[in-house]
């Protein structure tokens, strides 16, 4: 039995779905599962809870949290360290295997590229709860509690992602026959991780004994575009003009004082600042993975939106 804790978000859904090369027996956890496979096996469950997460993870060999929480600083300092907790105590009454998926927020503001062996300097709320929960899984595994990996994403794109800024900004835009949207700067490299990309190497990881007790940056094409770049890139897979706006701080913050998401994302905006570069170079040279380019991504990314627009199933 693998099982996701957190199905149903877009990283959780691909997991899933590439699960199916590994074994037939997937568990599927969150407040509201939904079947990705017809033989999937829901579990409703409240991770907050220690007695329903001790449930939840009960029988799994693997266990693989994606949770998603609400996009808010005051919620992540109260809910994922309890989370953590729960999830790290049940894995380790079960002896079960956990796979946590993670973002790049512990590492702060970076000069360079991002690898594995970058510090943990958080410059913001929601870096430094990561920076804690991520220490209090590593914490458990150097002390031989549990056996643990971290599988840690870039911002990501791809189709069905709708909590990321890049769908809401340039591939739901184009869609509608809007102009696209950037924040900040449209002349730094951006780096993205391609959701499916993600879904098959964090299943590959969690299936990889030898991959336990370490971090790993998830497969990434590593030749980033600009701002500008992407969404040259993505309008001629709309065959649309490249229009598109550059949202300065300035106008940012007094959007944010009315739509609570673009508030809760000022402390983030650092990262697009500068150049915000992400290898994976260590995943490349122990597995062989093919990563999709950010040419191919982008194409699948705006045929899904496409059909969304025209009100047509991908």
């Amino acid at each position: 039995m693998q099982t996701i804790l957190g199905a149903g978000g877009v990283i959780g859904t691909e997991t899933a779905r590439a699960l199916r090369a590994y074994t037939k027996e997937i568990r599927l956890v969150s407040r509201n599962p939904k079947k990705i496979h017809e033989d999937d096996i829901l579990f409703p469950a409240d991770l907050t809870d220690p007695d329903q997460t001790d449930r939840a993870v009960a029988g799994s060999e693997i266990a693989y949290l994606t949770v998603g929480l609400p996009y808010s600083a005051r919620a992540w300092e109260k809910t994922w360290p309890l989370v953590m907790k729960n999830v790290i105590d049940a894995c380790k009454k079960h002896q079960t295997k956990l796979v946590f998926f993670d973002n790049v927020y512990p590492y702060g503001k970076v000069k360079g590229p991002m690898t594995e062996n970058t510090l943990y300097q958080p410059i913001s709320k929601k870096g430094t709860v990561r920076k804690l929960v991520t220490e209090m899984l590593m914490e458990a595994v150097e002390k031989g509690e549990i056996e643990a990996l971290i599988a840690r994403s870039a911002d990501f794109y791809g189709p069905a992602t709708p909590q990321s800024f890049i769908t809401a900004m340039v591939f739901e835009n184009f869609a509608k026959g809007k102009k696209a949207q950037w924040m900040v700067r449209d002349d730094v490299k951006h780096a993205l991780t391609y959701t499916p990309d993600a879904g098959k190497a964090t299943a590959l990881l969690g299936n990889t004994p030898e991959a336990y007790d370490q971090v790993w940056h998830l497969p990434t094409d590593p030749d980033a575009l600009t701002g500008k770049e992407f969404i040259e890139q993505a309008a001629a897979a709309f065959g649309v003009p490249p229009k598109y706006t550059v949202l300065k701080k300035s106008l940012l913050r007094i959007l944010g004082v009315f739509v609570p998401v673009i508030r809760e994302s000022m402390e983030m905006l650092y990262q697009m600042e500068d150049d915000y570069i992400f290898y994976s170079s260590k995943f490349d040279r122990t597995f062989n993975f093919k990563t999709t380019r950010y040419k191919d991504g982008i194409i699948a990314t705006a045929k899904y939106y496409s059909g969304i627009s025209s009100g047509q199933r991908p």
